[in-house]
């Protein structure tokens, strides 16, 4: 066998999405070669995904053609040769519209390649004394073998010319049962996991991805946030992502001993077993905020602002924040004024306005209505583009409007009077109410996430809209 040495570590893309071919630097002389088979940094540069490998695996085989595979596991695999040669072959077997592609190369120690879940690993040695080694992100189980999807090695579809004829190789029997491509049941993707399915945001969630299958919703029932088992029972493996629309907002009963505890509890230690089984499961975690961070003293909130909370919502939605932010793959999507299927500001304004009721409204707190189908949406456009990683508020567009001036809108597509709403302050709606304190001036800034390409309706038309289902 004969190693190049010195090549450029290089990265080769394939006619499979995801199937990397790399070159490694072998370096080489009269007593051997070494190389740095797996160097997270230079490979990551390059563009390898950062999978954390959690084990090594080598196979020896004794005699050339020897052949193994195909089997799609799912897991990650990082594929080396550690001495020898193979002759690969890579068939996708998982679901979508590159299903049965095939990609085939020769690898020696100077070659390694990357091999996403779900796409069919096979290969056949050329040289006796082989050694094949793999890295991959799971430790294998008992459980996991259910989720292998395999194909025959000698499938017509793939048509893979292996170099020794395969009733000349060195086969299992198991391998030689495998089904052809067309009695293949693809391996569907991880799933995305919803909590807080049952809320307004999630049945936000719930009507942007209707159909999805893909997409698993969880409300207080599938899911208890509160129970630590919860958390230990579900296998995590199967997701590439949660997205937690749970939270306690109950603003006002946050500021009570009783509330006060319940606060916490899901919107903080909840969140931190969220975030522990994100990290240890490499899945990307996307948190719902809100402006309540902030104490309203500046004009426009952007999402690098210092969080400055005033009561106790504010301050687990904070903290919950904060735990968030070390999950490596986050998205902390900041709202302000949610309006959804469910109990708000706006189906009550529009009932009293339906019982002629002339109501006084707070004139002096400034934001912006942001709707829950337009949050969902934003959600599922960070997930689908891959967005860089971080915080991003979200309302939707429009001019800053007091919730008085909300309030005489829907009045008015009511059909009520606008002249029915009385204007007050904050600290008059209040007096001698135990209340949360709430931030004057709620406008957040949507620079970030317009730049990505999201621009959300305007909440003019939205409430429109939304009053007409009404």
């Amino acid at each position: 066998m004969t190693i190049e040495f010195s090549k450029k570590l290089t990265a080769h893309g394939t006619p499979i999405p995801g199937v990397v071919l790399y070159d490694l630097p072998v370096h080489g002389d009269n007593r051997g070669w070494f190389k740095e088979n797996w160097q997270r940094e230079k490979m990551v540069a390059l563009g390898l995904p950062d999978f954390r490998p959690v084990q090594n695996n080598i196979s020896f085989n004794e005699k050339a053609g020897t052949t193994r595979g195909i089997h799609a596991e799912p897991w990650d695999k990082f594929v080396s040769v550690a001495t020898g040669r193979i002759f690969g072959a890579w068939v996708d077997l998982r679901e979508g519209p590159s299903f049965g592609a095939v990609f085939t190369a020769e690898l020696d120690p100077g070659q390694a390649i990357f091999i996403p879940r779900g796409v069919g690993n096979a290969f056949q040695t050329l040289e006796d004394h082989t050694a094949y080694t793999y890295l991959v992100n799971d430790h294998w189980s008992a459980d996991a073998q259910g989720q292998y999807t395999f194909l025959n090695l000698a499938d017509e579809t793939a048509a893979i010319n292996w170099p020794v004829p395969l009733e000349q190789a060195e086969l299992s029997d198991k391998d030689k049962a495998h089904p052809r491509l067309a009695d293949v049941t693809p391996m569907p993707p991880k799933k995305i996991l919803v909590l807080g399915a049952d809320g307004q945001l999630g049945k936000a969630l719930r009507k942007e991805y209707d159909g999805d299958h893909a997409v698993e919703f969880a409300g207080r029932a599938e899911f208890d946030l509160g129970s630590e088992g919860a958390f230990a029972e579900r296998n995590w493996r199967n997701y590439s992502a949660v997205i937690n629309a749970a939270a306690y907002t109950a603003v006002d009963l946050a500021e009570t001993p009783e509330g006060r505890k319940a606060a916490w509890a899901v919107n903080v230690t909840a969140v931190a077993r969220l975030a522990r089984a994100a990290v240890d499961h490499d899945l990307v975690l996307v948190h719902v905020s809100s402006d309540y961070v902030f104490d309203g003293s500046q004009e426009v909130h952007t999402e690098d602002e210092p969080v400055s909370p005033l009561g106790v919502y504010g301050q687990t939605k904070a903290a919950g924040d904060a735990v968030v932010s070390v999950v490596p793959r986050h998205y902390i999507v900041r709202t302000s004024w949610v309006i959804g299927d469910g109990n708000n500001f706006v189906r009550t304004m529009a009932a009293l306005a339906a019982r002629g009721i002339e109501p006084s409204v707070v004139n002096d707190q400034i934001g912006r209505l942001s709707f829950t189908q337009d949050i969902a949406a934003g959600i599922r456009h960070l997930l689908d583009t891959g967005a860089p990683y971080g915080t991003y508020n979200f309302s939707n567009t429009g001019e800053p409007q007091s919730w008085a001036d909300v309030a005489t809108d829907v009045y008015e597509l009511s059909g009520g009077s606008k002249a029915s709403i009385r204007g007050v302050s904050t600290a008059e709606y209040f007096a001698g109410k135990n209340v949360s304190p709430r931030p004057a001036n709620s406008m957040l800034n949507l620079g970030k996430l317009t730049a990505l390409g999201f621009r959300p309706a305007g909440a003019a038309a939205r409430l429109k809209e939304y009053l007409n289902r009404l």
